[in-house]
Parts: C-alpha cells; structure tokens; sequence
C-alpha cells in the first residue's frame, strides 16, 4: 500500500542508506509532517522496517540513484559510500543533493580532507600521503619514536582502514595495503588526553548553530560512551573545537549536520575525522538537546530555520550496545525499565551479532559519575554481562 499522499507543499526527504541513522530520523520527521522516503540495500534494514516510503537497489547504481531521486524534493545519506561522480552527475541534472558532492567528499576521502583543512588553518595532526614504503619510511624516521598511524583514504570506520606502523617494520606493515595500490596517508601519533567531538549543523542560506563540546570513550577504535558536555574540558578548548567545526562548514559550504572528531591535547586540539551526517557521538542530543540531531539534519536540509542545540540537563551520558552471544534483547527491558525508570533505551532493528552497534542508552542528569553508573548497568544488562 502507498503511503498516503501529504499536502503539496509539505517536501519530501530521499534518504539514501536506510541503516539506524536514517530510522532515528523518522521521530522528528512525523512532528514536522516531512515524509521521508529511503533507498534501502535490503527490506529488513533498520530504516525499511519503520518507513513505508522504501526502494531496494544499489546506491552504486546512478540509474537507481536518478529514479530514487525523482521521487525527492532533496537527496541525504545515511551513509557516506555514495560514488562522487554519481553525485555530480545529479547535482547536473538539477537534483538538490545536500549536502552537495563538493562537501560530502571530505568525509569520504581522507587526502581531500587532510589538504583542504590544512589550506582553511585548521590544526590537525602532522600527516603526509604515501605511496610507496620508502614514503612511510622516511614520514616515521622523522617521530619522536618511529611510529605511525596509517590510513586508507577511503572506506574506513569504527577503527577499520586504520593501523599503527613502526619505522623497524613499515614495509611490512603496510604490505597488503601498498600492493593492492590504494591510496593512503600516515599521521603523526598523537599524544591526546582524550578524544572529544562536535556537531555543526548548517542550512544552505548559511544560518549554522554548534553543540556542546562532547567527550566520547573509544575501544579498540569504536565509540563506547560520550558524555555531554566533556567535563573538565578548558574554555579556550572548547572554544576552539566549536569555532573549528563552524569554520569547516563554512568553508566547504556543508549543508546538513557535520560531527567533528578531536584530540585533545596540551597544546589545544586538533581535528581527527568528519563526518557530514548524523553521527553516533550527536545521539544523545535525542534525549539530551532541545533539538536532536537528527531534527537538525532535516531543518538543515529543508533551509528551514535551525533549532537550538541547548541540553536539557547538565549532563548526558550516551553508552553504546554492542551485540553479544545473547540474541534477544527484550526480556532485559523489564529489569532495566524497572530498575531505572529515567534510562531511554534505543534500538536499531539490527540483527545481534557480538560487536555490532546494534542500540544505545542515554540517560541525563547532574551527577557524571551515577549517570555512568546507570548507563553502564543498562547495557551490561541488555547484553548479558550481569544479572542482577
């Protein structure tokens, strides 16, 4: 059955990637009578189980991109995969990709992103494209202790298309990687306190607003926790992240919302990664901000005017669920909802595999340490580590 038609004026969203990011779209669009419309690899992916709107086909595909596409007033992503050339190829024909292939490509190409933020005087840490291992040798002789961290320019996440290399080791190291021939950059390794990140959002007449500077928790290279706002963080290094993340989308004309991943060091902080979409260490804006990000994305895209980024309380805690052996989630609600009537928990139609993000809970307070303590308990609970 077809969704039921809207009223003409009200625009219509083409989502392209129908993962948990473009499901946890769906709250705000519903308040803001927006219909929201995802092209979806499978009819089980999270966003296709809750929005009736969906095309299954191959965002790789510019034929299944134009038809998708011809059903939208403008083209977002859940995802930053999208082939650029696609894109362009759209923006040609007149279709409003937002955010544009211009600026999405800074979030899918590492050396795009590397040289451009270097051009705008944007502080990042030390790095050099390589080509060759003698290129990796020669960056590592020049650290302080012969290590590394190298990077494929393109496809990395969640700590994948990332390594530590050592100069004592670099052919070896980056063997696999310098023979399949795809471009790669090294960094210096950078001697951070933690790592803090930033959401930004921009709409096409220019109107931007930033949010609260957060701390997120990485293991083995996939976010754990966040909290919001970093604690203990300095003025000037708050500051200073907001004001990177407001000159970034300004300069590259980002339209929609944009997460900024930092260092945070002595010295002050350095951009890490981009990411021009809804990210994961923005969900506790659901609960936690007057405006979610995921609201923020739409108004952004839509050039409607932007809403505040103002928390809630003073402080949200965001921890993760990753998936373990234990495959059913829903008798652990009862416990947890019991137990902690304030915890929101989100869930992601995922299918449980052990590592997998397949939800997270937030919950929001004044004390950092018991918010911890009760996030930390929700999930270890959902996920079967404790009893009790």
């Amino acid at each position: 059955m077809k969704p039921s038609p809207l009223p003409a004026d009200f625009p219509v969203v083409g989502i392209v990637g129908a993962g948990q990011l473009a499901r946890m779209c769906v709250p705000p669009a519903v308040a803001l009578g927006i219909r929201l419309r995802v092209l979806a690899e499978r009819l089980d992916d999270p966003a296709a189980q809750v929005i009736p709107d969906v095309v299954v086909g191959d965002y790789r595909d510019l034929a299944t991109l134009r038809s998708f596409a011809a059903g939208c007033d403008v083209l977002t992503f859940d995802h930053e995969h999208v082939p650029t050339g696609h894109l362009e190829a759209l923006e040609a024909e007149g279709v409003a990709v937002r955010p544009g292939s211009a600026a999405l490509v800074h979030g899918q190409d590492k050396l795009v992103m590397r040289r451009r933020l270097g051009s705008i005087g944007v502080p990042v840490p030390r790095w050099a494209p390589v080509a060759t291992a003698a290129d990796l040798a020669d960056f590592l002789d020049g650290t302080s202790d012969g290590r590394g961290v190298l990077k494929t320019a393109r496809g990395g996440y969640d700590g994948k298309g990332v390594r530590v290399v050592r100069a004592a080791e670099a052919g070896a190291d980056a063997a696999d990687w310098l023979a399949a021939g795809v471009p790669l950059l090294v960094e210096e390794l950078v001697d951070f306190s933690r790592e803090l990140a930033v959401l930004v959002a921009r709409s096409p007449s220019g109107q931007a607003v930033v949010y609260p500077v957060v701390e997120s928790l990485q293991v083995d290279g996939v976010c754990r926790e966040v909290y919001a706002p970093a604690p203990g963080l300095a003025e000037e290094h708050a500051l200073a992240a907001q004001e990177a993340a407001l000159r970034i989308a300004q300069a590259l004309e980002v339209t929609g919302l944009m997460a900024v991943e930092l260092f945070d060091t002595k010295d002050g902080v350095l951009v890490n990664e981009l990411a021009l979409r809804p990210h994961n260490t923005g969900h506790w804006t659901i609960d936690g901000a007057l405006t979610s990000q995921f609201e923020q994305h739409l108004r952004a895209v839509l050039d409607l005017p932007l809403g505040s980024p103002a928390p809630h309380a003073a402080q949200a805690v965001m921890v993760n669920l990753l998936g373990s052996d234990l495959p059913d989630l829903y008798p652990a609600y009862l416990h947890c909802m019991a137990r902690d009537p304030g915890l929101r928990i989100h869930v992601y139609g995922k299918q449980v595999r052990p590592g997998r993000k397949i939800g997270h809970v937030t919950v929001i307070g004044d004390n950092l340490e018991e918010l911890q303590e009760r996030g930390r308990h929700a999930v270890g609970f959902l996920r079967g580590d404790i009893n009790g």
